[in-house]
């Protein structure tokens, strides 16, 4: 088979010159010390500005670089592993989920793939519960909790006085059933406005979203979509079942 294009075809300068700034942090560099302005860096490294963006950008999505508005460019903390398991089989809210409830809403809109997912009717009720995770003060993950109203026909019925305390009532409603399994897909995404002003990421920013299925009396009972920094997420997948999972890395 002959040498195709892109075997013959030249490593391109960001990708080069991003190797290059990664040795520099390493070196030069301490953890939260803001780099030098743009200009200055594409002249040290005698670059044009939009070659330097790319190579930015690239070590940022790779979390070695943190950007904020006001602030600059610094040079990222150690990542923090947090585990999210597939092989504790519980729902969401039991203990040991450090997930923390922001609040709950009653809807018959919720997003096409889930709808199928859930098999819903036509106008039929379901419980959006929007959770978020911290870890080491910074948010990590935002998660939107789909349980229609008939897998927790008594949520409906108890009245909580604040937002958390309503979803704090559909998660314990939902804890009541027996959960037979649940299966888990983790694809690259694109953060919506929402979720990024959580995740403090400009909308559009890379994400992980993981979706996970909890079965109960023979069908779906519930579906979350968890959304992760994709900058600050690793993931790691073992041999057998107890050691599979998911490790999401802080920076």
């Amino acid at each position: 088979m002959g040498t195709t294009q892109l075997e013959t075809a030249p490593e391109p300068k960001y990708w080069h010159l991003k190797t290059v700034l990664s040795e520099a942090l390493d070196s030069e560099f301490s953890v939260g010390e803001i780099l030098p302005n743009e200009r200055e860096l594409a002249a040290r490294f005698g670059v044009a500005r939009a070659t330097l963006r790319q190579a930015l950008e690239q070590l940022e999505l790779e979390g070695r670089l943190q950007r904020r508005r006001g602030v600059g460019t610094t040079v990222a903390p150690p990542r923090v592993g947090v585990a999210v398991d597939p092989a504790h089989h519980t729902w969401p809210g039991a203990p040991g989920d450090d997930w923390e409830p922001v609040g709950a809403v009653e809807s018959q809109n919720v997003p096409l793939a889930v709808s199928r997912l859930l098999e819903l009717a036509p106008g039929e009720e379901v419980h959006v519960v929007h959770r978020s995770r911290v870890t080491h003060g910074q948010p990590v993950a935002a998660e939107q909790l789909y349980v229609p109203a008939r897998s927790v026909p008594e949520a409906a019925t108890r009245t909580a006085v604040d937002a958390p305390a309503r979803a704090r009532t559909v998660l314990r409603e939902l804890q009541q059933l027996e959960l037979e399994g649940q299966d888990r897909a983790v694809e690259l995404g694109s953060a919506r406005a929402d979720d990024a002003k959580e995740l403090d990421r400009l909308p559009g920013a890379p994400v992980l979203v993981v979706t996970t299925r909890y079965f109960a009396d023979g069908r779906t009972a519930a579906v979350a979509l968890s959304t992760y920094r994709a900058d600050t997420c690793r993931l790691t997948f073992g041999d057998n079942e107890a050691d599979a999972g998911v490790t999401v890395l802080a920076g």
